[in-house]
Protein backbone atom coordinates (compact mmCIF):
# COMPACT_ATOMS: atom_id res chain seq x y z
CA UNK A 1 0.00 0.00 0.00
CA UNK A 2 1.37 3.42 -1.01
CA UNK A 3 0.51 6.27 1.25
CA UNK A 4 0.64 10.13 0.29
CA UNK A 5 0.54 13.36 2.65
CA UNK A 6 -0.04 16.87 2.07
CA UNK A 7 -0.58 19.90 3.97
CA UNK A 8 -2.27 23.07 2.48
CA UNK A 9 -2.59 26.38 4.30
CA UNK A 10 -5.63 28.38 4.79
CA UNK A 11 -6.40 31.73 5.88
CA UNK A 12 -9.89 32.24 8.16
CA UNK A 13 -11.47 35.82 8.67
CA UNK A 14 -11.81 36.04 12.08
CA UNK A 15 -15.55 38.08 12.62
CA UNK A 16 -17.63 34.94 11.00
CA UNK A 17 -16.93 31.35 10.57
CA UNK A 18 -14.55 30.66 7.32
CA UNK A 19 -15.91 28.17 5.32
CA UNK A 20 -13.40 26.95 2.81
CA UNK A 21 -13.85 25.02 -0.23
CA UNK A 22 -11.17 22.83 -0.44
CA UNK A 23 -12.48 20.17 -3.20
CA UNK A 24 -10.03 21.04 -5.86
CA UNK A 25 -7.23 20.98 -3.44
CA UNK A 26 -8.23 17.76 -2.55
CA UNK A 27 -8.43 16.15 -6.24
CA UNK A 28 -4.97 17.89 -6.92
CA UNK A 29 -3.48 15.83 -4.14
CA UNK A 30 -5.12 13.03 -4.72
CA UNK A 31 -3.71 13.50 -8.84
CA UNK A 32 -0.54 14.46 -7.23
CA UNK A 33 -0.26 10.85 -4.90
CA UNK A 34 -0.62 8.50 -7.86
CA UNK A 35 -2.56 6.22 -6.38
CA UNK A 36 -5.77 4.82 -8.35
CA UNK A 37 -7.52 3.04 -5.93
CA UNK A 38 -7.86 3.57 -1.84
CA UNK A 39 -8.56 6.87 0.10
CA UNK A 40 -8.34 9.68 0.79
CA UNK A 41 -8.40 11.91 4.54
CA UNK A 42 -8.82 15.32 4.90
CA UNK A 43 -8.11 16.18 8.23
CA UNK A 44 -8.51 19.63 10.38
CA UNK A 45 -5.70 19.40 13.16
CA UNK A 46 -7.28 22.74 15.24
CA UNK A 47 -9.62 22.09 18.01
CA UNK A 48 -12.04 24.67 16.69
CA UNK A 49 -11.94 23.39 12.89
CA UNK A 50 -13.93 21.04 11.33
CA UNK A 51 -14.00 19.06 7.95
CA UNK A 52 -17.56 18.23 6.30
CA UNK A 53 -19.17 17.18 2.84
CA UNK A 54 -22.23 19.31 1.68
CA UNK A 55 -23.46 19.95 -1.46
CA UNK A 56 -22.52 22.85 -2.92
CA UNK A 57 -25.00 25.75 -2.85
CA UNK A 58 -25.78 28.01 -5.59
CA UNK A 59 -27.35 30.76 -3.39
CA UNK A 60 -25.74 33.06 -1.50
CA UNK A 61 -27.13 36.20 0.67
CA UNK A 62 -25.79 39.55 0.11
CA UNK A 63 -22.26 38.80 2.19
CA UNK A 64 -21.79 36.01 -0.56
CA UNK A 65 -22.51 33.08 2.26
CA UNK A 66 -23.83 30.21 0.69
CA UNK A 67 -27.78 29.30 2.10
CA UNK A 68 -26.13 26.05 3.40
CA UNK A 69 -23.41 27.48 5.58
CA UNK A 70 -26.06 30.06 6.71
CA UNK A 71 -28.33 27.68 7.68
CA UNK A 72 -25.76 24.85 9.60
CA UNK A 73 -24.71 28.46 11.53
CA UNK A 74 -28.28 29.46 12.12
CA UNK A 75 -28.79 25.57 13.05
CA UNK A 76 -25.72 25.34 15.29
CA UNK A 77 -26.46 28.53 17.14
CA UNK A 78 -30.00 27.09 18.84
CA UNK A 79 -27.79 24.55 20.25
CA UNK A 80 -24.48 26.27 20.81
CA UNK A 81 -25.00 29.79 21.36
CA UNK A 82 -21.96 32.91 20.66
CA UNK A 83 -19.53 32.78 23.23
CA UNK A 84 -20.35 36.64 24.61
CA UNK A 85 -18.57 36.54 27.82
CA UNK A 86 -16.25 34.92 30.75
CA UNK A 87 -19.86 33.46 31.70
CA UNK A 88 -21.47 32.32 28.86
CA UNK A 89 -19.12 28.78 29.13
CA UNK A 90 -17.61 27.39 31.55
CA UNK A 91 -14.25 27.32 29.27
CA UNK A 92 -11.64 28.61 29.41
CA UNK A 93 -11.49 28.71 33.02
CA UNK A 94 -9.07 30.85 35.64
CA UNK A 95 -6.87 27.89 35.18
CA UNK A 96 -6.54 28.05 31.50
CA UNK A 97 -5.77 31.77 31.28
CA UNK A 98 -3.16 31.16 33.66
CA UNK A 99 -1.66 28.77 31.89
CA UNK A 100 -2.02 30.56 28.26
CA UNK A 101 -0.82 33.61 30.09
CA UNK A 102 2.66 31.58 30.67
CA UNK A 103 3.27 31.13 27.30
CA UNK A 104 5.77 32.62 25.27
CA UNK A 105 3.64 33.91 22.29
CA UNK A 106 1.12 35.75 24.72
CA UNK A 107 0.54 38.22 22.65
CA UNK A 108 -1.23 35.85 19.43
CA UNK A 109 -3.65 34.57 21.86
CA UNK A 110 -4.21 37.48 24.16
CA UNK A 111 -3.12 40.47 22.05
CA UNK A 112 -3.00 43.49 25.01
CA UNK A 113 -3.95 40.74 27.75
CA UNK A 114 -7.51 40.71 26.21
CA UNK A 115 -8.70 37.82 27.99
CA UNK A 116 -11.92 37.76 25.21
CA UNK A 117 -9.91 36.61 22.79
CA UNK A 118 -9.63 32.91 24.72
CA UNK A 119 -13.75 32.99 24.53
CA UNK A 120 -14.37 30.68 21.61
CA UNK A 121 -15.99 27.70 23.77
CA UNK A 122 -18.69 27.94 20.88
CA UNK A 123 -16.11 27.05 18.35
CA UNK A 124 -14.57 24.38 20.43
CA UNK A 125 -18.34 22.67 20.83
CA UNK A 126 -19.15 23.07 16.86
CA UNK A 127 -16.24 21.28 15.60
CA UNK A 128 -16.41 18.45 18.31
CA UNK A 129 -20.14 18.15 16.94
CA UNK A 130 -19.24 18.47 13.36
CA UNK A 131 -16.06 16.58 13.44
CA UNK A 132 -12.60 17.16 12.57
CA UNK A 133 -12.11 14.29 10.24
CA UNK A 134 -14.02 13.21 6.45
CA UNK A 135 -12.93 9.48 4.39
CA UNK A 136 -14.01 9.76 0.63
CA UNK A 137 -13.24 7.17 -1.78
CA UNK A 138 -10.67 7.07 -4.53
CA UNK A 139 -11.55 5.70 -8.02
CA UNK A 140 -9.52 5.30 -10.86
CA UNK A 141 -6.97 8.50 -9.78
CA UNK A 142 -10.46 10.75 -8.83
CA UNK A 143 -12.31 11.72 -5.83
CA UNK A 144 -15.74 9.46 -5.40
CA UNK A 145 -18.03 12.41 -4.70
CA UNK A 146 -20.85 12.85 -6.61
CA UNK A 147 -21.36 16.34 -9.09
CA UNK A 148 -22.50 18.70 -6.53
CA UNK A 149 -20.45 17.15 -3.43
CA UNK A 150 -17.93 19.66 -1.92
CA UNK A 151 -15.27 19.14 1.07
CA UNK A 152 -15.52 21.95 3.21
CA UNK A 153 -12.89 23.34 5.96
CA UNK A 154 -14.49 25.44 8.78
CA UNK A 155 -13.04 27.65 11.51
CA UNK A 156 -15.86 28.36 14.28
CA UNK A 157 -13.23 30.57 16.23
CA UNK A 158 -14.25 33.88 14.82
CA UNK A 159 -12.47 36.06 17.40
CA UNK A 160 -9.96 36.69 14.95
CA UNK A 161 -8.33 35.59 11.57
CA UNK A 162 -5.25 33.21 11.38
CA UNK A 163 -3.69 30.76 8.94
CA UNK A 164 -4.80 27.05 9.42
CA UNK A 165 -3.95 23.64 8.12
CA UNK A 166 -5.67 20.98 6.35
CA UNK A 167 -4.03 17.59 6.08
CA UNK A 168 -4.97 15.67 3.13
CA UNK A 169 -3.72 11.98 3.33
CA UNK A 170 -4.02 9.23 0.32
CA UNK A 171 -4.20 5.92 0.85
CA UNK A 172 -4.13 2.88 -1.51
CA UNK A 173 -2.71 1.48 -4.21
Amino acid sequence: MKLYKETITLQSEGDTPSYIDVTPQVREVIKESGIKEGLVTVISPHTTCAVFFEEFSHDRDSNGDEYLQIDLNEALEKIIPKHTSASTYHYPGEEHYKEVEKWPNIEEYLPGGDRSYLWNGDAHLKSTIIGSSEVFDVTDYTLGVGKTGYIYFVDFDVTRPRERRCLITVMGE
